[in-house]
C-alpha cells in the first residue's frame, strides 16, 4: 500500500478524523535511543486498511489527535513486540493504550516461541522477506530518505493484512482471551510508576551486603535514577553498578578514599564524588529500625535446585494439558517470583505485588493445583 507522509497540524488532523472510524489500527513506531533515559520518537506508523500513513513527530507539533485514538476503546490496536512502543507512548504523549493487542503474543499462543520476530511473522504468513537494512537508521535525522519510509511503511501494511488471520487462528485455538490478558498486562507494567527506593533491588549482588550497607546502595540508587531522570541520560551514564556497590560496602568519608576503593569507576569518582558524599551524609541520618532486612537468596534455600524442577516439571504438564507450551504458562522468573513468595523471602507474603502463577488466566487452569502441590511438596 501507498504511504502517505504528515508533515503539518492540519494533515494530522484530518488523517485522525478519519482513523477514528476504524476498528482496527495496525501501529509501530521507530525511535532513537543511544545516550537517552528515554526514546526519543522518531517517526509514527499506521494503518487502517485503507491508508497507511507514517507521521513525522518532529515536523507536527501537536501528536495529541493521535493519543486520542490509542485511548479509544472502540479501535483495536494491534502492535507486534510492543513493549518498547509503550515506552514511547508514555514518555512522548503520556498515553496509555487501551484495546491493545500484541501479535507477538499472539503468535506464542500458536506454538511459534516468545520472540518471534515482526520479519518472521510476515515470512510465515505471507513468503515475503523484508528488507530489514534500515533497523539501525537515525529516524531522528531529517529529510528521511524513501528507503527509510518503505522500510517503516512495511511495519504496519503487512501487520494489517495478517491480523485477521492471526486472529481467526487464535479465536480457533481458544487462547485469544490469554493474549488480551498478557498484552494487557504489558502495558500495566509499563505504565506502573517507579519506586525510586526500590531500585537498589535491581542492582546485582545486593545479597551481599548488610541492612547498614543496603541503607546505603538504597540512597545511591535512589538518587542515580533521579539524576538520570533530570539530564535524560542512561543511569550507567551516571554511575555505574559496581561504583554504588563498592561505595554501599565501605561508606568512604572522603573522595580520595572512595577513589581508592577497588570496583569504583574513576569518572564517576570525578563527576559526582561530591554528590555521592552528600548522598552518604543523608543515608547516614537513617534510623537503624529503617534500615531495609538483609536479602536473602533464593537459590540459597535449602533444595531450591530441585524443587525448582519438581515445579517446572508440574508446570510443563499442566501447560500440555491445555495445549499450551511451557514458554507460555511460565517463565524461569515466573517460577521464581512464585517459590519466593511460597517461602515468603524477604517479606514476599506482604507484598501486594500479584504473582502471576496464582493470578489470572494461569490460576484458572492449574493456580490451585499447584498451590496444592507446593504446601503438600515444599513446606
Amino acid at each position: 500500500m501507498d504511504y502517505q507522509l504528515i508533515e503539518d497540524q492540519q494533515s494530522l488532523n484530518d488523517l485522525c478524523e478519519q482513523l477514528a472510524k476504524a476498528t482496527v489500527l495496525a501501529i509501530d513506531t521507530e525511535f532513537v535511543r543511544t545516550r537517552t533515559l528515554y526514546a526519543k520518537l522518531g517517526l509514527l506508523q499506521v494503518c487502517d486498511g485503507k491508508s497507511l500513513a507514517l507521521i513525522d513527530p518532529l515536523a507536527v507539533e501537536d501528536l495529541s489527535p493521535f493519543w486520542q485514538l490509542l485511548t479509544d476503546e472502540n479501535i483495536t490496536k494491534v502492535l507486534h513486540a510492543c513493549s518498547e512502543d509503550l515506552e514511547v507512548f508514555l514518555t512522548a504523549g503520556n498515553c496509555k493504550p487501551v484495546n491493545l493487542i500484541d501479535s507477538q503474543i499472539m503468535m506464542s499462543f500458536l506454538g511459534h516461541g516468545l520472540s518471534l520476530g515482526y520479519a518472521a511473522m510476515v515470512q510465515h504468513y505471507t513468503g515475503i522477506e523484508l528488507d530489514k537494512s534500515e533497523s539501525r537508521t537515525d529516524w531522528l535525522k531529517r529529510p528521511l530518505t524513501t528507503k527509510q519510509l518503505i522500510y517503516a511503511s512495511a511495519d504496519v501494511d503487512h501487520l494489517f493484512d495478517i491480523y485477521p488471520k492471526l486472529l481467526a487462528e487464535i479465536t480457533e485455538a481458544g487462547f485469544l482471551s490469554y493474549a488480551q490478558i498478557e498484552s494487557q498486562s504489558i502495558i500495566d507494567k509499563k505504565f506502573n510508576p517507579i519506586n525510586d527506593n526500590e531500585m537498589y533491588l535491581n542492582i546485582k549482588m545486593n545479597w551481599r551486603l548488610n541492612p547498614k550497607q543496603l541503607n546505603i546502595l538504597k540512597y545511591l540508587a535512589s538518587w542515580r535514577y533521579q539524576q538520570a531522570k533530570i539530564r535524560d541520560l542512561p543511569i550507567g551514564f551516571v554511575a555505574k553498578d559496581h561504583t554504588l556497590m563498592a561505595i554501599a560496602q565501605s561508606n568512604p568519608t572522603s573522595l580520595n578514599a572512595m577513589q581508592a576503593l577497588e570496583g569504583v569507576e574513576t569518572l564517576d569518582v570525578r563527576h559526582k564524588g561530591k554528590a555521592m558524599l552528600a548522598v552518604l551524609a543523608q543515608a547516614d541520618k537513617t534510623s537503624i529500625s529503617d534500615y531495609p532486612e538483609k536479602i536473602s537468596r533464593l537459590d540459597e534455600y535449602p533444595g531450591y535446585k530441585q524443587i525448582f524442577k519438581n515445579v517446572k516439571a508440574f508446570l510443563v504438564t499442566a501447560a500440555k494439558g491445555h495445549n499450551l507450551t511451557i514458554e507460555n504458562v511460565a517463565s524461569k522468573k515466573q517460577i521464581n517470583q512464585f517459590l519466593t513468595w511460597q517461602f515468603d523471602l524477604n517479606g514476599a507474603r506482604k507484598s501486594d505485588e500479584s504473582i502471576d502463577l496464582i493470578s489470572s488466566w494461569r490460576n484458572e487452569l492449574f493456580g490451585q493445583e499447584l498451590l496444592a502441590f507446593a504446601n503438600k511438596n515444599f513446606k
